[in-house]
Parts: structure tokens; C-alpha cells; sequence
């Protein structure tokens, strides 16, 4: 308990004096938060260093905010951004994919190798983007819309890459798990059940507990609903935060939506920042140390390329030239599933341990630039009005 209380106390004096001077600079809270991690992670002040236990906690932040986004989703809305999800979701996909791994084998890398790194490094990172469009108040806006429905799309696609990973070993992996269509078909009857099953729960649930007249169940009743279903998503292989959103598109159309959506707005915000500390504090100094070329070079070709099959990407749906650069850099960085398609492709035989490390320190670095390219954006956008003031 002590422990606990130790750490609590040392998160939450680091986000108190690193994120007000990131904002302070114009990088906002996300790169606050990842400095706060660093400062105080296994390779700074060593004030934390159970770093996958913090992570495991901090990703309810991802889930609380996939399932307040879901809240305000109802279903005719889905249905009116199909394009935005399969559409613009499947080549932003495709595109940054081919991309990436064309990148890496010219670079030597092999084959194999090279597919299975562009599979995981064209998901980008859900947490950050939504907590950047949140913070602009951007996501009821069409780049918002379009970007929101290319994330939902990338939390859908995980599942076909973790299955079709074995395909691409060298030899046949150990047989520890059902085969990939096995997996897409129990992840399929697994929402399909929950989305009939919930509706009928929901119905009779939400009645009896407003009959209470207890406030605070509805809270419990809301943290149960959504942790719950994100757990059976987590138990096909689903994403949490794919679970989280259905979660909260089942209550899209309940007259309480408001009232748990903003009980919940605490415990989400302060997750979040929590997953981001984490993040930080995951990055690995000692294999930058180890091979600073190879890792600088990954994050350089990383964010390089998606920038430019984003912007591609941009110009094709029509989005006005003056947010082409914006949704690119908002999109440009490895996300945190990527780490779970490369322990996949662990698992796979496909890459080792180090390996996995060199990736991992790619995507925590790649998520760090984000704020900075979108500063140095900002900056030249002032400048360019200037000039064209005068």
C-alpha cells in the first residue's frame, strides 16, 4: 500500500511540473506526459521501474476514452461514416503497409521481417490522435470524423495481421494457439453476441437502477459494462478499445449517456495521462545506446513514410490543402498496438527479443515527434498568414 501510494504521489508531481511546461513551450500535454515517464522511468530519476505493471493499469485510460467517444457514436452516425472506417481505414492501411516494409527491405532488412514491421507500424496511436483532436475540440469536425474512422478501422485490421503473422516464418511456428480463421470467426461470434446480448441487458439493467435512486451506481454499473466487454474482446483477440467503443455505442441511445459520460470524464482523463507517463518510461535508452543509428534511422523512415502516403492519402479524400499536412503528422506515429502485432510476430519466430526492443523504442520516439512536428506546423502556418497578410 505504501508502494502505491509512493508511486501515486511520484506520477502525479511529475505530470504537475512536466506537462504545464510543455504547454507552456506549444507542445502540449502529450509530450509533457512522455517527458514526465522519461524523467522518472527505469532510465532517469529510477523514482519507477515496474513499468509493464503502470502500463497495464494506464491502458483503462484508452479503453474510458474509446467508450466516451462511443457514448456520442449512434448508430445511424456509424453507419454514415462506413466510408471514413473501410474506405480511407483500409487504404491508410494498405498504403503505410507496403510502404513501410518497401522501405525497410531496401534497407536491407529482411523480407519477412521487413512485411511483419510494416503491418505493425501502420497503426497509429489512438490514445495520442484522440487526445490531440479532443483537446482542439476537432473530433465532430470532417478531419476529425475521417480520422477517428481510420483508427477504427486499424483496431479492426489487427486481427487479420496477428493471423496471417505465421504465414510469413521461416518455419512452421509452435502450435500454442487455434488457427487464424478460427480466431476471426470466434472474434466475430464474440461481437456479434455481445451486441445482441447487450441490448437486451441494457434494457432491463439501466431501468432497474434508475429505480434505486443511487447516483453512484450508475457509475459502478458504467465501469462494469465497459471493462467487461472489453475483457471478452481481449479474450478473442480483439482490441480493448474496440470493445470499449461498442460498449458505449450500446448506450448511445439511453437517456443516461450524459450522466455516465461524465462520470466517467475523470477516470479517463487521468488514465490517459498515466498510459503516456508509461510509454515514456518504456523506452528502452539502453538499445538506443546500443545501435543510435539503427533506431534513428527506423523512427526517421517511419515518420517519413507514413508522412508521405498520409499526405497521398489526403489529396485522394478530398480533404481541404491546408489540413493535408496536419491529418498526416496526426496519423504519422506507431501506435500501441503495434506492440502487440510485434510480440505477435515474436511469438511467430518472425523477429527476437532484440529486435522487438529496437521496435518498441521506434514507436515510444515516433509518438514524441508528433507533438513536435505539429508545433513546427503550427509555426509555419503563422508565418505563411503573416506573409500573406502583408
Amino acid at each position: 500500500m505504501e508502494q502505491l501510494l509512493t508511486d501515486s504521489v511520484v506520477f502525479l508531481a511529475a505530470a504537475l511540473i512536466a506537462v504545464p511546461l510543455s504547454i507552456r513551450f506549444g507542445f502540449g500535454s502529450v509530450l509533457g506526459y512522455l517527458m514526465a515517464g522519461v524523467a522518472i522511468g527505469p532510465w532517469g530519476l529510477r523514482l519507477v521501474t515496474d513499468v509493464n505493471s503502470i502500463l497495464d493499469v494506464s491502458e483503462l485510460g484508452i479503453v474510458l476514452m474509446m467508450f466516451t467517444i462511443g457514448i456520442e457514436m449512434e448508430l445511424g452516425k456509424l453507419l454514415a461514416m462506413r466510408r471514413s472506417i473501410f474506405g480511407y481505414g483500409g487504404a491508410q492501411v494498405a498504403l503505410c503497409a507496403i510502404l513501410l516494409a518497401a522501405i525497410f527491405t531496401a534497407f536491407g532488412v529482411q523480407w519477412r521481417i521487413g512485411v511483419a514491421t510494416g503491418f505493425a507500424l501502420s497503426l497509429s496511436s489512438t490514445a495520442m490522435v484522440i487526445a490531440i483532436l479532443e483537446q482542439k475540440r476537432q473530433m465532430d469536425t470532417p478531419l476529425g470524423q475521417t480520422s477517428f474512422g481510420i483508427l477504427l478501422f486499424q483496431d479492426i485490421a489487427a486481427i487479420p495481421m496477428i493471423a496471417l503473422l505465421p504465414l510469413l516464418a521461416p518455419m512452421p511456428a509452435e502450435e500454442t494457439g487455434p488457427a487464424g480463421w478460427v480466431m476471426a470467426m470466434t472474434a466475430l461470434g464474440m461481437l456479434a453476441a455481445v451486441v445482441i446480448v447487450g441490448r437486451f441487458v441494457l434494457r432491463h439493467a439501466l431501468s432497474v437502477i434508475h429505480r434505486s435512486g443511487t447516483r453512484e451506481i450508475f457509475t459502478v454499473f458504467a465501469l462494469l459494462w465497459v471493462i467487461g466487454i472489453a475483457l471478452l474482446m481481449h479474450l478473442v483477440h480483439l482490441s480493448m478499445s474496440l470493445g470499449a467503443f461498442v460498449a458505449g455505442v450500446l448506450l448511445a441511445g439511453s437517456e443516461f449517456r450524459h450522466e455516465i459520460e461524465s462520470d466517467m470524464a475523470p477516470f479517463k482523463g487521468i488514465l490517459l495521462g498515466l498510459f503516456f507517463i508509461a510509454v515514456g518510461m518504456s523506452i528502452d535508452f539502453g538499445v538506443l545506446a546500443r545501435k543510435p543509428f539503427l533506431v534513428a534511422v527506423l523512427v526517421v523512415a517511419l515518420v517519413l513514410g507514413k508522412l508521405l502516403a498520409l499526405w497521398f492519402l489526403a489529396k485522394r479524400i478530398n480533404l481541404p490543402p491546408e489540413q493535408r499536412a496536419y491529418f498526416a503528422i496526426l496519423l504519422s506515429q506507431g501506435g500501441e498496438f503495434a506492440f502487440v502485432v510485434m510480440a505477435a510476430a515474436q511469438a511467430a519466430r518472425l523477429i527476437d527479443a532484440e529486435q522487438l526492443s529496437v521496435v518498441t523504442v521506434v514507436v515510444a520516439l515516433s509518438m514524441a515527434t508528433t507533438p513536435i512536428l505539429l508545433l513546427a506546423h503550427r509555426k509555419i502556418a503563422v508565418t505563411q498568414a503573416k506573409s500573406y497578410g502583408a
